[in-house]
């Protein structure tokens, strides 16, 4: 809501139709007589016909001469709420009300409106809530005002009192210009960022580099900006897609469609619309993906949503098309506007910008968490003075969970910040630190590439699988692209198997145990070589088979009884077979130096027998299943630290 645009129109009409009490103490331009009532007149002429200084003199004089004329008060008002002066039309209207707040009802919204304004939020509050209870019309509009002023109005009074650290950093020349500049989006890697830059009518997309501990020049996106408006843009944390609005354009479905652009070969393509469902005759704009490009949330006044702008959500189906989108829900949306969704890699934290949920007014930042139903909780506001009376949004939290970059349109800023204060009140780009009670949970990432192992040929359209093991989810996936690359975020708090599959190849996985790491960690750089699956009759020429290693096969300790979490890799092992009939496999047990010699054999032959034992049990045949355990005699690596000894207790498979 924007609430400045209110007062323009009902203060020329301010207090014309009063109600006046039957047991009236005050005198009323009715029955006001001699030369009070012929000054109030000429005052009143002197306002219609824009003669201001001698409209206020005149009304002055009259509340000089008669204290208890209410109409002076409410003239006088009037013309102080046009020129913006508050704390003059707080004055004069708390006198009228203290006369009698139902002469003129609307006095109580326009005291509850220079109260806000002169941040006497408490009282603000009162005024407003007393005038939405009492004020009747046909037309509701001013009532439904007064109500988000009376809920903003006493979150401020509490915001106010209990202030969040915030230290914004405006980002350097290279970014922020005196052209306005907003909605930023940075790879994982934080080494690009892409963001909207506005001259004169002109949205474009522009991004910049991190090269040499500073942020490059910011330069026009070739092949995606035109002579007409592309912005809102957003890039995925792997860097080779784009997703944007485009405006205006004839061959579009709206007003604002949504279109994409990849990266090949260090080129952006051509734009493409994406089409039905995400775009309507409506207005589409605001992407934001996950991670992995699978889930897109974006902002639309679509039909069928709450009201004003909405955001919604849509998936990418296996067949590579998006789903319906589904409207977020009264916990995000509201009858106001809901704009610029950041769903962050953590797949738990999800900012916006609303008009609608009570906060410090205009565009507030919030943020809603995922509940353990899945669905997205109660909008939380980020506080004061994150928050002011001007328009913050676009939030974009990096991977660590806590670096902010924002939009701030320079109308206000703590004390502590004036000094960046953009002099011609556009809007820049800031970076700040998240208080703690807003941060995302803590994000790594993991950047490989695929290769075939014994040609070393790379491998595009790899799949692959990040699995959060306690529950089974399937947290992510994705592919690797023409160059057999690929990145995947991996939230902290949680262990994860990492699978990577290509038709033909044998599968490959990763362990992640990062249960109980809280902060961001360094990312993960790795090569994977897939073994390609022979054929039958190439099986038994292969001389020395590479074992493949289940790095996410459990064990109780010191015992052969499976974890529940080797269920994930087991069922993979378990579909390789059944895919690939021809295959059979040896299940090999090892230990670390722990324990006796035999001892040791005996616990690997155990569990590799285990392994071998839920395989037989989920419809494999006997006869391709072999078993054998080696104990501590075949380590890959020392047995000195505690790595070591993890590495070496390990559980895998070998063709035969």
């Amino acid at each position: 809501m924007k609430y400045t645009r209110l007062f323009f129109f009902f203060a020329l009409v301010l207090f014309l139709l009063p109600q006046q009490s039957c047991s009236q103490t005050y005198a009323t331009k009715k029955s006001a007589e001699g030369k009070a009532k012929r000054i109030f007149d000429r005052g009143k002429e002197y306002r219609k016909n824009n003669h201001t200084d001698k409209a206020i003199k005149d009304f002055n004089s009259v509340i000089a001469m008669q204290p208890d004329f209410i109409d002076a008060y409410l003239q006088l008002a009037g013309i102080q709420v046009n020129q913006k002066n508050w704390a003059a039309a707080k004055v004069n209207l708390q006198k009228a009300v203290e006369l009698d707040p139902t002469y003129d009802k609307k006095a109580l919204f326009y005291l509850g409106l220079a109260n806000w304004e002169t941040d006497n939020f408490e009282e603000a509050a009162q005024h407003f809530e007393q005038f939405a209870s009492t004020y009747t019309s046909q037309r509701n509009d001013l009532q439904q005002q007064a109500k988000q002023y009376a809920r903003n109005s006493a979150f401020a009074a509490t915001a106010i009192k209990n202030p969040v650290p915030f230290q914004p950093v405006a980002l350097p020349p290279s970014i922020n210009t005196n052209a306005p500049e907003y909605l930023p989006s940075i790879t994982a890697e934080g080494n690009t960022l892409i963001f909207t830059r506005r001259a004169g009518r002109q949205e474009d997309v522009f991004s910049s580099d991190y090269k040499n501990g500073a942020w490059q020049t910011a330069t026009p996106i070739e092949n995606i900006n035109t002579e007409e408006n592309e912005g809102s843009s957003y890039i995925a944390a792997n860097g080779q897609l784009i997703v944007f609005n485009r405006c205006s354009d004839r061959s579009g479905y709206g007003g604002c469609d949504l279109y994409f652009s990849e990266k090949k070969n260090g080129t952006w393509t051509q734009p493409e619309n994406m089409g039905q469902p995400i775009n309507t005759k409506g207005w589409e704009a605001q992407p934001s993906l996950s991670a992995d490009g699978q889930l897109l949330y974006f902002s639309s006044n679509r039909e069928g949503g709450k009201g004003g702008r909405d955001i919604w959500l849509t998936y990418r189906r296996a067949s590579g098309r998006w789903a319906k989108p589904i409207n977020l829900g009264t916990n995000v949306n509201t009858t106001s506007d809901d704009e610029s969704p950041f769903y962050h890699p953590d797949g738990n934290t999800l900012y916006f910008m609303s008009t609608g949920h009570p906060g410090m007014g205009g565009y507030d930042l919030f943020l809603s968490r995922r509940t353990a139903d899945g669905n997205w909780g109660a909008a939380e506001n980020l506080g004061y003075p994150i928050n002011t009376k001007g328009n913050e949004g676009a939030l974009f939290v990096t991977l660590d969970g806590r670096t902010a970059f924002f939009t701030n349109d320079g109308l206000k800023l703590d004390e502590a910040a004036k000094d960046l204060r953009n002099s011609n009140k556009q809007p820049d780009l800031f970076t700040f630190d998240l208080p703690p009670a807003a941060r995302a949970n803590p994000v790594t990432y993991l950047k490989a590439t695929v290769k075939d192992a014994s040609t070393q040929k790379r491998l595009p359209e790899a799949t692959i699988e990040l699995i959060e093991l306690a529950s089974g989810t399937i947290m992510s996936t994705s592919t690797t692209d023409a160059k057999g690359n690929f990145l995947t975020c991996i939230p902290l708090g949680k262990d994860y198997a990492l699978n990577v599959n290509k038709t033909h190849y044998l599968f490959h996985s990763e362990n992640f145990a990062l249960s109980e790491t809280a902060t961001k960690e360094e990312p993960y750089l790795l090569k994977i070589n897939l073994q390609a699956i022979p054929e039958k009759e190439d099986v038994v020429t292969i001389e020395k088979p590479k074992p493949i290693i289940l790095k996410n096969v459990f064990f109780e300790s010191g015992a052969a009884t499976l974890k529940s979490t080797s269920l994930v890799e087991l069922d993979r092992l378990h579909n390789l077979l059944v895919e690939n009939p021809n295959l059979n496999i040896q299940i090999n047990g090892h230990t670390d130096n722990v324990g006796s010699d035999s001892d040791n054999l005996r616990l690997s032959t155990n569990r590799a027998k285990a392994v071998q034992d839920y395989l037989i049990e989920k419809g494999i045949a006997s006869n391709r299943l072999k078993y054998k355990g080696f104990g501590e005699n075949q380590p890959i690596v020392s047995n000195d630290t505690k790595v070591g000894k993890r590495n070496n207790r390990r559980t895998e498979f070998v063709l035969f």
